[in-house]
């Protein structure tokens, strides 16, 4: 399967959850290009947005992964090709 490269947008709302979060970007590190987090202290929130490049399988299954850990919401935009 080709891979596609993207990127994924991670708001996390709950910093005791920032070790789960860190753990599922650790087991995916081989399709993570970049990433880049943002401590948003006004709101309490963290911003993570990482520049990925992977399958739809190895993709879907990140951002499954994150989207089912709580206090956490995950966007991915992935290219066509």
């Amino acid at each position: 399967m080709k891979s596609k490269i993207g990127v994924i947008a991670i708001v996390v709302e709950d910093f005791d959850r920032s070790q789960d979060v860190n753990q599922v970007l650790h087991e995916f590190g081989s399709i993570i290009v970049g990433r880049m987090g943002i401590p948003y202290r006004e709101r309490g929130v963290f911003v993570i947005s990482l520049t990925v490049d992977g399958t739809e399988d190895n993709l879907s299954a990140l951002t499954g992964k994150l989207g089912n850990i709580p206090s956490i919401t995950v966007k991915a935009a992935l290219t066509k090709k």
